[in-house]
């Protein structure tokens, strides 16, 4: 059974499928979407809170033809203590394909090697893999010009900016690797990429194409992306005045997208602190694509469902 819990679990060619996918259900939403779906119930297990993440992913599963159940962890017994292999052995004779967003990566390893259905990672501490996705769908929507997007990202290089051992920074680690792109990861020595992440790009067999430097403006230089995230994730809130302080030489500033590229891309998975990770007149300028980001979620993970229930029986 295929699942999507990291980068490197669909093959060039299986991501090339699912860029082309997003730009055909973009560009026909409204019109046609093939039910991919069709006769299917698909269930989403959140265990932190979502916007972005929950309404795509309910209103994707509907216009796929399929039928989105959402259940909070604490709704259902796996909150309550129920094992994980008795979880994912019900839901797979119940729905046909689950959705998670938890804290635990291994917890939804579990879940997928212990069920028979499709698993996909809305967001782990360790990987946001959906967000990575979106996100070289939305790079390479800019710089394709209709011809091919994966090609397109090849030998692009991406500086990101902060916390670069968090799931994002993780998660780029993999997928510049997987498209073969540059990314250079600007952080405090102390939020340099750890050995998991290392382990898991060594196990993937993609070559690595990163490098850490503590030197933001070494990061920026030439960039085709400046891309940052929240300097505080969820369930580090204890840390906040540690994480705001050792971080600040990372805010991405006017002064820093005129290193990169003229032509370069400000991102951000949001949500976003507007005068912490990022300046606003750089979030909300005309180098910035956060809101092509954001819609873009809903077509890459209608593509990747997609992708995962052309093994799924009605």
């Amino acid at each position: 059974m295929a699942h999507f819990l990291k980068e490197t679990d669909f093959a060039p060619h299986q991501a090339s499928e699912v860029f082309a996918l997003a730009r055909s259900f973009k560009q026909g939403r409204g019109r046609h979407t093939p039910p991919s779906l069709k006769g299917q119930t698909w269930a989403m297990i959140f265990s932190k809170s979502s916007t972005r993440t929950r309404v795509s992913f309910d209103v994707g599963i509907h216009e796929l033809g399929g039928h989105p159940i959402f259940l909070n962890k604490n709704d259902i017994q796996l909150g309550r203590g129920e094992s994980i292999y008795d979880t994912a052995n019900v839901l797979s004779r119940f729905v046909h394909g689950l959705i998670v967003r938890t804290y635990e990566h291994s917890e939804l390893e579990e879940l997928a090697q212990m069920g028979t259905i499709p698993v996909v990672n809305a967001l782990t501490d360790l990987l946001h893999p959906c967000q990575t996705f979106t996100d070289a769908f939305s790079m390479a929507e800019k710089w394709s010009g209709g011809g091919d997007l994966m090609e397109s990202l090849e030998g692009k290089k991406i500086a990101y900016f902060g916390d670069t051992a968090n799931n994002i920074a993780n998660s780029w680690i993999l997928g510049a690797a997987l498209f073969q792109m540059e990314l250079v990861l600007a952080g405090p020595p102390d939020y340099a990429p750890g050995d998991e992440i290392q382990e898991l790009l060594q196990k993937s067999g993609h070559a690595p194409s990163y490098q850490f430097t503590s030197d933001p403006e070494e990061a920026a230089r030439d960039a085709d992306v400046l891309y940052t995230d929240t300097w505080v994730s969820m369930g580090q809130e204890e840390e906040s005045a540690e994480r705001i302080e050792v971080m600040k030489p990372y805010s991405v500033t006017k002064e820093l997208m005129k290193l990169g590229k003229p032509d370069a891309l400000f991102m951000h998975d949001l949500p976003a602190y507007k005068g912490m990770e990022v300046q606003e007149e750089v979030l909300y300028g005309d180098q910035s694509i956060i809101f092509d980001q954001a819609e873009n979620r809903l077509h890459t993970q209608k593509a990747i469902m997609a992708v995962l229930a052309q093994g799924v029986k009605a």
